[in-house]
Protein backbone atom coordinates (compact mmCIF):
# COMPACT_ATOMS: atom_id res chain seq x y z
CA UNK A 1 0.00 0.00 0.00
CA UNK A 2 2.97 2.23 1.24
CA UNK A 3 4.52 1.94 -2.78
CA UNK A 4 1.30 2.16 -4.26
CA UNK A 5 0.47 5.85 -2.47
CA UNK A 6 4.28 7.02 -3.44
CA UNK A 7 3.88 6.00 -6.72
CA UNK A 8 0.80 7.95 -6.99
CA UNK A 9 2.20 10.77 -5.32
CA UNK A 10 5.54 11.05 -7.47
CA UNK A 11 3.08 10.26 -10.57
CA UNK A 12 0.62 13.61 -9.41
CA UNK A 13 3.70 15.77 -8.91
CA UNK A 14 5.45 14.77 -12.45
CA UNK A 15 1.86 15.60 -14.42
CA UNK A 16 1.90 18.96 -12.33
CA UNK A 17 5.26 19.62 -13.32
CA UNK A 18 4.48 18.58 -16.97
CA UNK A 19 1.36 21.48 -17.14
CA UNK A 20 3.72 23.99 -15.19
CA UNK A 21 6.37 23.49 -17.68
CA UNK A 22 3.33 23.54 -20.67
CA UNK A 23 1.48 26.69 -19.23
CA UNK A 24 4.40 28.69 -18.94
CA UNK A 25 5.93 28.32 -22.45
CA UNK A 26 2.59 29.04 -23.78
CA UNK A 27 2.73 32.12 -21.79
CA UNK A 28 6.23 32.75 -23.41
CA UNK A 29 4.59 32.32 -26.76
CA UNK A 30 2.80 35.88 -25.80
CA UNK A 31 5.95 37.42 -26.29
CA UNK A 32 5.59 39.31 -29.47
CA UNK A 33 2.29 40.97 -28.30
CA UNK A 34 3.64 42.04 -24.51
CA UNK A 35 5.73 45.02 -24.42
CA UNK A 36 8.39 44.48 -21.64
CA UNK A 37 7.89 48.02 -21.15
CA UNK A 38 5.07 47.29 -19.46
CA UNK A 39 5.65 43.17 -18.72
CA UNK A 40 8.80 43.09 -17.42
CA UNK A 41 8.63 39.65 -16.85
CA UNK A 42 8.20 38.25 -20.12
CA UNK A 43 11.72 39.11 -20.92
CA UNK A 44 12.27 36.00 -18.74
CA UNK A 45 10.67 33.43 -19.82
CA UNK A 46 11.58 34.56 -23.08
CA UNK A 47 14.68 33.49 -22.47
CA UNK A 48 13.40 30.29 -21.00
CA UNK A 49 11.78 28.99 -23.59
CA UNK A 50 14.76 26.99 -25.48
CA UNK A 51 14.51 25.24 -22.45
CA UNK A 52 11.32 24.83 -22.08
CA UNK A 53 11.09 23.37 -25.73
CA UNK A 54 13.56 21.02 -24.77
CA UNK A 55 11.45 20.12 -21.41
CA UNK A 56 8.33 19.38 -23.35
CA UNK A 57 10.79 17.21 -25.96
CA UNK A 58 11.66 15.32 -23.44
CA UNK A 59 8.45 14.93 -21.70
CA UNK A 60 6.97 13.43 -24.80
CA UNK A 61 9.26 10.90 -24.90
CA UNK A 62 8.57 9.84 -21.37
CA UNK A 63 4.77 10.31 -21.62
CA UNK A 64 4.86 8.04 -24.64
CA UNK A 65 6.45 5.24 -22.42
CA UNK A 66 4.18 6.15 -19.44
CA UNK A 67 1.28 7.69 -20.26
CA UNK A 68 0.74 7.87 -24.05
CA UNK A 69 -2.42 9.80 -23.56
CA UNK A 70 -0.57 12.99 -21.42
CA UNK A 71 2.21 13.09 -24.42
CA UNK A 72 -0.34 14.83 -26.61
CA UNK A 73 -0.47 18.15 -24.07
CA UNK A 74 2.88 18.76 -24.78
CA UNK A 75 2.66 17.78 -29.25
CA UNK A 76 -0.54 20.44 -28.65
CA UNK A 77 1.83 22.91 -26.79
CA UNK A 78 4.75 22.71 -29.27
CA UNK A 79 2.11 23.15 -31.70
CA UNK A 80 0.32 26.14 -30.64
CA UNK A 81 3.93 27.43 -30.38
CA UNK A 82 5.49 26.56 -33.51
CA UNK A 83 6.16 30.48 -34.17
CA UNK A 84 8.77 30.32 -31.03
CA UNK A 85 9.93 27.11 -32.61
CA UNK A 86 10.66 28.45 -36.19
CA UNK A 87 12.75 31.84 -34.98
CA UNK A 88 15.08 29.57 -32.31
CA UNK A 89 15.94 26.82 -34.55
CA UNK A 90 17.21 27.51 -38.29
CA UNK A 91 16.62 24.47 -40.46
CA UNK A 92 18.75 24.74 -43.97
CA UNK A 93 21.44 23.03 -44.51
CA UNK A 94 24.11 25.01 -44.04
CA UNK A 95 26.75 25.17 -47.28
CA UNK A 96 30.60 26.47 -47.44
CA UNK A 97 30.42 30.69 -47.64
CA UNK A 98 32.14 31.31 -50.94
CA UNK A 99 34.77 34.54 -50.68
CA UNK A 100 34.31 34.90 -54.08
CA UNK A 101 30.95 37.71 -55.38
CA UNK A 102 29.27 39.02 -58.08
CA UNK A 103 28.81 42.75 -59.16
CA UNK A 104 25.42 42.72 -58.23
CA UNK A 105 25.94 41.60 -54.75
CA UNK A 106 25.81 43.29 -51.00
CA UNK A 107 27.85 41.92 -49.23
CA UNK A 108 27.46 42.96 -45.28
CA UNK A 109 29.27 42.48 -42.32
CA UNK A 110 28.01 42.89 -38.31
CA UNK A 111 29.72 42.77 -35.82
CA UNK A 112 29.57 43.92 -31.65
CA UNK A 113 33.66 44.00 -31.56
CA UNK A 114 33.29 44.68 -27.73
CA UNK A 115 35.31 48.30 -27.78
CA UNK A 116 38.73 45.80 -29.56
CA UNK A 117 38.98 44.38 -25.89
CA UNK A 118 39.34 41.26 -27.32
CA UNK A 119 39.20 38.08 -25.02
CA UNK A 120 42.83 37.09 -24.78
CA UNK A 121 44.12 38.48 -21.08
CA UNK A 122 47.93 38.85 -22.60
CA UNK A 123 48.74 42.38 -23.06
CA UNK A 124 51.13 42.62 -25.93
CA UNK A 125 48.38 40.31 -27.65
CA UNK A 126 45.83 42.84 -26.80
CA UNK A 127 47.44 45.80 -28.80
CA UNK A 128 47.00 43.67 -31.58
CA UNK A 129 43.37 43.49 -31.54
CA UNK A 130 41.85 46.50 -33.12
CA UNK A 131 44.13 45.35 -36.23
CA UNK A 132 43.45 41.72 -36.10
CA UNK A 133 39.31 42.87 -36.21
CA UNK A 134 39.86 45.37 -39.39
CA UNK A 135 41.58 42.55 -41.18
CA UNK A 136 39.33 39.83 -40.45
CA UNK A 137 36.61 42.05 -41.70
CA UNK A 138 38.18 43.29 -44.80
CA UNK A 139 39.54 39.89 -45.70
CA UNK A 140 35.95 39.32 -46.64
CA UNK A 141 35.82 41.82 -49.06
CA UNK A 142 32.20 43.63 -47.73
CA UNK A 143 30.96 46.20 -49.47
CA UNK A 144 28.97 47.54 -45.67
CA UNK A 145 30.37 47.34 -42.49
CA UNK A 146 28.38 47.73 -39.00
CA UNK A 147 29.96 48.00 -36.12
CA UNK A 148 29.15 48.22 -32.43
CA UNK A 149 30.97 49.13 -29.29
CA UNK A 150 33.21 50.64 -31.88
CA UNK A 151 35.57 53.72 -30.78
CA UNK A 152 38.33 55.41 -31.94
CA UNK A 153 40.41 58.84 -30.76
CA UNK A 154 42.36 61.38 -32.53
CA UNK A 155 44.76 62.42 -29.27
CA UNK A 156 47.10 59.37 -28.83
CA UNK A 157 48.21 58.78 -32.07
CA UNK A 158 47.06 56.36 -34.94
CA UNK A 159 47.11 53.56 -32.05
CA UNK A 160 43.98 54.64 -31.31
CA UNK A 161 42.49 56.10 -34.31
CA UNK A 162 40.04 52.94 -35.54
CA UNK A 163 38.57 54.48 -38.16
CA UNK A 164 41.64 54.95 -39.91
CA UNK A 165 41.93 51.37 -40.14
CA UNK A 166 39.28 51.31 -42.45
CA UNK A 167 39.53 54.82 -43.88
CA UNK A 168 41.04 52.95 -47.00
CA UNK A 169 38.83 50.45 -48.28
CA UNK A 170 35.67 52.46 -46.91
CA UNK A 171 35.98 55.74 -47.88
CA UNK A 172 32.34 56.82 -46.25
CA UNK A 173 31.47 56.18 -43.13
CA UNK A 174 28.57 57.38 -40.21
CA UNK A 175 29.19 57.05 -36.63
CA UNK A 176 27.00 57.58 -34.37
CA UNK A 177 29.60 59.52 -31.14
CA UNK A 178 27.31 58.29 -28.23
CA UNK A 179 29.50 58.79 -25.90
CA UNK A 180 32.69 61.06 -25.77
CA UNK A 181 35.72 61.50 -23.31
CA UNK A 182 38.65 63.45 -23.35
CA UNK A 183 36.73 66.80 -24.36
CA UNK A 184 35.55 65.16 -27.58
CA UNK A 185 39.13 63.67 -28.40
CA UNK A 186 37.73 59.71 -27.65
CA UNK A 187 34.17 58.79 -28.98
CA UNK A 188 32.34 55.43 -28.73
CA UNK A 189 28.89 53.61 -30.29
CA UNK A 190 27.83 52.24 -33.71
CA UNK A 191 29.14 52.83 -36.90
CA UNK A 192 28.76 51.91 -40.69
CA UNK A 193 31.44 51.78 -43.14
CA UNK A 194 31.01 51.62 -46.81
CA UNK A 195 32.61 51.17 -50.10
CA UNK A 196 29.93 53.58 -51.90
CA UNK A 197 28.79 56.80 -51.01
CA UNK A 198 25.65 58.21 -49.27
CA UNK A 199 23.34 60.31 -49.84
CA UNK A 200 21.57 61.11 -46.16
CA UNK A 201 22.75 59.61 -43.11
CA UNK A 202 20.80 60.32 -39.45
CA UNK A 203 21.00 58.91 -35.64
CA UNK A 204 17.60 58.33 -33.71
CA UNK A 205 19.02 58.64 -30.08
CA UNK A 206 17.29 56.12 -27.11
CA UNK A 207 17.45 57.03 -23.24
CA UNK A 208 20.14 55.69 -22.82
CA UNK A 209 22.50 52.76 -24.73
CA UNK A 210 23.98 53.66 -28.24
CA UNK A 211 21.82 55.03 -31.17
CA UNK A 212 19.71 53.89 -33.77
CA UNK A 213 21.84 55.09 -37.30
CA UNK A 214 20.97 54.83 -40.67
CA UNK A 215 22.61 55.34 -44.22
CA UNK A 216 21.22 55.82 -47.52
CA UNK A 217 23.99 53.78 -49.88
CA UNK A 218 23.82 54.21 -53.74
CA UNK A 219 25.81 51.60 -55.71
CA UNK A 220 25.40 52.20 -59.30
CA UNK A 221 21.69 52.46 -60.12
CA UNK A 222 20.32 51.52 -56.71
CA UNK A 223 19.68 52.96 -53.17
CA UNK A 224 19.50 51.64 -50.07
CA UNK A 225 18.79 52.62 -46.39
CA UNK A 226 21.38 50.33 -43.71
CA UNK A 227 20.46 50.85 -40.04
CA UNK A 228 22.17 49.62 -37.25
CA UNK A 229 21.84 49.86 -33.60
CA UNK A 230 22.95 48.61 -29.99
CA UNK A 231 20.16 48.34 -28.04
CA UNK A 232 20.46 48.04 -23.76
CA UNK A 233 22.28 45.26 -22.46
CA UNK A 234 21.92 43.47 -19.07
CA UNK A 235 25.24 45.87 -17.96
CA UNK A 236 26.81 42.47 -16.10
CA UNK A 237 30.26 43.31 -14.64
CA UNK A 238 32.96 40.64 -13.41
CA UNK A 239 30.75 40.44 -9.90
CA UNK A 240 28.13 39.89 -11.91
CA UNK A 241 29.37 37.05 -13.48
CA UNK A 242 31.04 35.75 -10.57
CA UNK A 243 27.45 35.93 -9.06
CA UNK A 244 26.08 33.54 -11.49
CA UNK A 245 28.42 31.18 -10.30
CA UNK A 246 27.78 31.40 -6.51
CA UNK A 247 24.42 31.24 -7.86
CA UNK A 248 25.24 27.31 -9.15
CA UNK A 249 27.40 26.41 -6.57
CA UNK A 250 24.75 27.47 -4.43
CA UNK A 251 26.93 29.81 -2.12
CA UNK A 252 26.49 31.31 0.77
CA UNK A 253 25.94 34.90 -0.96
CA UNK A 254 23.62 33.61 -3.59
CA UNK A 255 20.72 35.45 -2.41
CA UNK A 256 22.59 38.96 -2.91
CA UNK A 257 23.67 37.91 -6.45
CA UNK A 258 20.46 36.94 -7.66
CA UNK A 259 18.93 39.49 -6.43
CA UNK A 260 21.06 42.35 -8.51
CA UNK A 261 21.23 40.09 -11.34
CA UNK A 262 17.38 40.28 -11.64
CA UNK A 263 17.42 44.11 -10.95
CA UNK A 264 19.73 44.50 -13.76
CA UNK A 265 18.06 42.23 -15.81
CA UNK A 266 14.62 43.70 -15.14
CA UNK A 267 15.91 47.19 -16.21
CA UNK A 268 16.96 46.27 -19.43
CA UNK A 269 13.84 44.27 -20.68
CA UNK A 270 11.89 47.61 -20.25
CA UNK A 271 14.36 49.77 -21.43
CA UNK A 272 14.47 47.44 -24.27
CA UNK A 273 10.88 47.12 -25.10
CA UNK A 274 10.67 50.90 -25.46
CA UNK A 275 14.01 50.81 -27.62
CA UNK A 276 12.49 48.30 -29.89
CA UNK A 277 9.34 50.62 -30.74
CA UNK A 278 11.41 53.43 -31.32
CA UNK A 279 13.13 51.34 -34.13
CA UNK A 280 9.93 49.73 -35.39
CA UNK A 281 8.23 52.97 -36.33
CA UNK A 282 11.28 54.11 -37.66
CA UNK A 283 12.64 51.52 -40.06
CA UNK A 284 8.78 51.55 -41.28
CA UNK A 285 9.53 54.74 -42.79
CA UNK A 286 12.55 54.21 -45.11
CA UNK A 287 12.24 55.75 -48.23
CA UNK A 288 14.05 52.72 -50.04
CA UNK A 289 14.50 48.78 -49.41
CA UNK A 290 16.61 48.89 -46.49
CA UNK A 291 18.09 46.29 -43.93
CA UNK A 292 18.63 46.66 -40.47
CA UNK A 293 21.42 44.66 -38.47
CA UNK A 294 22.69 45.01 -35.22
CA UNK A 295 23.01 44.13 -31.67
CA UNK A 296 19.82 43.89 -30.26
CA UNK A 297 20.82 42.09 -26.86
CA UNK A 298 17.84 39.86 -27.15
CA UNK A 299 17.05 36.61 -27.99
CA UNK A 300 14.41 35.51 -31.06
CA UNK A 301 11.79 34.28 -28.68
CA UNK A 302 11.97 37.95 -27.41
CA UNK A 303 8.96 41.43 -27.95
CA UNK A 304 12.52 42.53 -29.11
CA UNK A 305 12.87 40.60 -32.00
CA UNK A 306 9.66 39.75 -33.29
CA UNK A 307 8.82 43.66 -33.63
CA UNK A 308 11.78 45.24 -34.99
CA UNK A 309 11.60 41.94 -37.46
CA UNK A 310 8.06 42.44 -38.44
CA UNK A 311 7.54 40.60 -42.11
CA UNK A 312 11.63 41.36 -42.76
CA UNK A 313 13.69 38.34 -43.57
CA UNK A 314 15.84 36.89 -41.11
CA UNK A 315 19.44 35.38 -42.55
CA UNK A 316 20.83 33.37 -39.83
CA UNK A 317 17.06 31.42 -40.42
CA UNK A 318 17.28 31.73 -44.60
CA UNK A 319 20.47 30.41 -44.75
CA UNK A 320 21.88 28.49 -41.66
CA UNK A 321 21.15 25.75 -39.77
CA UNK A 322 20.90 25.16 -35.53
CA UNK A 323 20.46 27.58 -33.13
CA UNK A 324 22.93 30.22 -34.53
CA UNK A 325 24.75 31.46 -31.14
CA UNK A 326 26.27 34.76 -31.16
CA UNK A 327 27.53 35.59 -28.19
CA UNK A 328 29.63 33.00 -26.18
CA UNK A 329 29.16 34.51 -22.96
CA UNK A 330 26.57 33.07 -20.03
CA UNK A 331 24.02 30.72 -22.35
CA UNK A 332 24.87 28.08 -25.77
CA UNK A 333 21.42 29.64 -26.54
CA UNK A 334 22.20 33.35 -26.70
CA UNK A 335 21.23 34.46 -30.54
CA UNK A 336 21.23 38.52 -30.06
CA UNK A 337 23.04 39.83 -33.04
CA UNK A 338 21.19 39.84 -36.41
CA UNK A 339 20.68 40.71 -40.14
CA UNK A 340 17.10 41.22 -41.27
CA UNK A 341 16.72 42.70 -44.54
CA UNK A 342 13.50 43.51 -46.09
CA UNK A 343 12.02 41.37 -48.63
CA UNK A 344 13.29 43.87 -51.65
CA UNK A 345 16.10 41.93 -51.05
CA UNK A 346 17.25 37.96 -51.81
CA UNK A 347 19.57 36.58 -49.37
CA UNK A 348 22.11 34.80 -51.22
CA UNK A 349 25.11 33.47 -48.46
CA UNK A 350 25.19 33.41 -45.18
CA UNK A 351 27.89 33.10 -42.25
CA UNK A 352 29.19 33.21 -38.36
CA UNK A 353 32.83 33.47 -37.98
CA UNK A 354 34.32 33.45 -34.48
CA UNK A 355 37.56 34.41 -34.89
CA UNK A 356 37.99 34.92 -30.85
CA UNK A 357 38.47 38.38 -31.14
CA UNK A 358 35.01 39.55 -29.15
CA UNK A 359 32.72 37.72 -27.10
CA UNK A 360 30.43 38.66 -30.24
CA UNK A 361 30.51 36.08 -33.66
CA UNK A 362 30.60 38.14 -36.28
CA UNK A 363 28.10 37.99 -38.96
CA UNK A 364 28.10 37.91 -42.63
CA UNK A 365 25.62 37.66 -45.16
CA UNK A 366 25.58 38.34 -49.21
CA UNK A 367 22.15 40.21 -50.59
CA UNK A 368 20.61 40.66 -53.86
CA UNK A 369 19.08 43.82 -54.86
CA UNK A 370 15.72 42.19 -56.57
CA UNK A 371 15.14 44.29 -59.63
Amino acid sequence: MAKTGIRKTAKSILVVLHLLIVVLFLIACLSPWLNPAKFWWIGFLGILVPYFILLLLCSIVFWLMAKPKMALISIAALAIGWQQISVFIAFHSKEGFENKKENNIIRIIDWNVESFNGLTKNKETKKHIREDVAATIIKLEPDIVCLQEFNSANHSGAQADNISLFAKNYPYHYFSKDYQRSNGAYYSGCIIFSKYPFIDSGRIKYRVAESLIYADIVKETDTFRIYTTHLQSFKFKKEDYEGMEKIKEQDEEALAASKNIFIKMKLAFKRRGMQATTVSSAIKNSPYPSVICGDFNDVPNSYTYFHIKGKRQDAFLNKSFGIGRSFIAIAPTLRIDYILPDINFKIEQFDMVDEGLSDHIMLVSDLRLKK
